[in-house]
């Protein structure tokens, strides 16, 4: 990143700052010494050290008055809503980069946008999930667009619109499934994984692998936040990282038919594979808030909206692919990012952290 002017305060921006990966970024960056502001929907920070900021991403005058005393010479984008088209997600996570970044604008502070986006930029959007023509595993950051409307792309065009008209860098995050801690989000395989396996073990059930029969024998991998928020402090510092997209994966490759007995050792399930057929969440799980909300009084949890710790559709979604997804980490290596994770063992962490924390018991 550029050196901030010596007057300057050395201040960054996470947009999204109460998701999984928003938590992670602000922390990284306190830890680094950053004066860290946190934008959310809901004003709330998740961390001492953050301060936060009230602002609805659809409302462009909202942001303009809510970020107008902020300017951040490194703001980092998380956030995005989800909704019922592609064509909507296109308008309005697409809007939402444009917005955001216009209201910065006028103090010219911005040196470095880091967005966060997916491998959703090669598979295509949920609603076309899979079914165009993709590029070969391991995914390459050079591969081109696909045919098919994506908001990661109206996203990336927004940014590299407002990058040439205010002169900032900017680096893409394409990140795979996310492990991380956090609540009420989206897109939280972590978090739904600890609901399930606590509601098998309350309703004397088998932890049964919901997905498909590649997922299940095929190689993949997945994000730790942590390292996430590492790549995006190290774009935003180093000259390489610079005007670039980079993939984002923890390094490592694995089977769930190997990890998913050691999940179901770690709480003490007996388990089921892939047999036959996928057997999804969103029907393993149908009516269950009664037996969650039996479990949050016996045990004092603290979370007792079952919706905002499991997000059934997406694990789903996740698991149940019938495409190897793998990705290739060899250009952010060679620009001299190497950090890795431990999947298994990062795994494993967050499990505890939720239980720490009285997400479950």
């Amino acid at each position: 990143m550029t050196t901030p002017a010596t007057d300057a305060p050395r201040r960054a921006l996470v947009v999204g700052a109460t998701g999984i990966v928003g938590q992670a970024v602000a922390a990284a960056l306190v830890e680094a010494g950053w004066e860290t502001y946190g934008l959310s929907r809901s004003g709330t920070s998740v961390h001492p050290d953050v301060r936060p900021v009230q602002a609805d991403l659809q409302d462009a005058d909202q942001l303009r008055e809510a970020l107008a005393d902020v300017a951040p010479a490194f703001v980092v984008f998380t956030a995005w809503t989800r909704r019922e088209t592609e064509e909507e997600n296109i308008r309005v996570n697409g809007g939402a980069v444009r917005d955001l970044l216009a209201a910065l604008s006028p103090a010219g502070s911005v040196r470095h946008v880091a967005l966060m986006t997916g491998l959703k930029h090669y598979l295509g959007p949920f609603e076309a999930y899979g079914t165009g023509e993709m590029p070969d595993t391991p995914f390459h950051e050079e591969e081109p667009r696909s045919s098919t409307p994506n908001f990661y792309y109206a996203q990336e065009d927004e940014l590299f619109a407002a990058a040439e008209r205010d002169g900032f860098t900017w680096s893409v995050h394409r990140s795979h499934t996310v492990l991380g801690f956090a609540t009420g989000n989206a897109m939280n395989m972590v978090a739904t994984l600890c609901a399930y396996a606590t509601l098998c073990r309350e309703l004397g059930r088998p932890f049964v692998f919901p997905g498909s029969e590649t997922q299940w024998n095929g190689l993949t991998d997945v994000t730790d936040a942590g390292l996430l928020a590492e790549q995006m402090l190290w774009a935003a510092e180093s000259e390489a990282g610079h005007d670039e997209p980079f993939n984002t994966a923890n390094g490592d490759v694995f089977r769930w038919r190997w990890l998913w007995p050691q999940l179901a050792a770690h709480f003490d399930l007996p388990w089921e594979g892939f047999e036959g057929a996928p057997r999804p969440l969103e029907e393993q799980m149908a009516d269950v808030e009664p037996v969650w909300a039996r479990v949050v009084e016996r045990h004092g949890l603290v979370e007792p909206d079952l919706a905002r710790v499991a997000s059934w559709w997406h694990t789903d979604a996740d698991l149940g692919r019938g495409m190897e997804v793998v990705t290739d980490m060899n250009k952010s290596r060679t620009a001299g990012f190497s950090a890795t994770r431990d999947t298994r063992a990062t795994l494993l962490d967050y499990v505890e952290q939720y239980r720490s924390a009285r997400i479950i018991p």
